[in-house]
């Protein structure tokens, strides 16, 4: 186990895991000129919900106005649109329109070829256990038991990641 240097540093490491997945799962995703963040978005909108920009935007892990940007790329290619909330008309959710469930459709074979990479090349049983551990972690960090001033100091609201959307987990 490395102890000193970047080596050391848990965010570190889950940061340059992350990037070296995005890197395989943007290859994946090329062919229909799409971004992971973009592909994120699309499959957050699946459940056909429809989804409040803050809601997404937390859900996705975008900042609010780089993911207005993105859904407004997303409106333009006609793959999701902005609609009323049914329940409350007077609150604007965006919803994935036919051609973005065709995208995704379209894009499902390499996605999972690229997970298929990753499980040839680390294992899938613990490629399983890796997710559920990240899940469990993500869990322990949201709890409300977690000291009012790191919630201040990481930006973390209070009750954040318990709106009730879910983002399926499968890269």
């Amino acid at each position: 186990m490395v102890t000193t240097g970047l080596g050391s540093s848990l965010a570190y490491l889950l940061s340059k895991a992350e990037r070296g997945v995005n890197r395989g799962l943007a290859a994946a995703l090329t062919a229909e000129d799409v971004t992971v963040e973009q592909w994120r978005i699309l499959r957050a909108l699946a459940d056909g919900r429809g989804h409040s920009m803050g809601d997404l935007a937390e859900a996705v892990l975008m900042p609010h106005p780089t993911l207005t940007k993105a859904i407004d790329r997303l409106v333009e290619r006609s793959l999701v649109h902005r609609g009323h909330d049914p329940a409350d008309r007077r609150r604007v959710v965006v919803f994935l329109a036919e051609q973005g469930t065709g995208l995704l459709r379209r894009v499902e074979d390499d996605v999972a070829r690229h997970r298929r990479m990753i499980e040839a090349a680390y294992g899938a049983e613990r490629t399983e256990r890796l997710m559920r551990d990240l899940v469990g972690l993500i869990r322990a960090l949201e709890e409300p038991a977690q000291p009012a001033r790191f919630a201040r100091s990481a930006g973390v609201a209070a009750g954040a990641g318990r709106r009730g959307l879910t983002v399926p987990l499968r890269s």
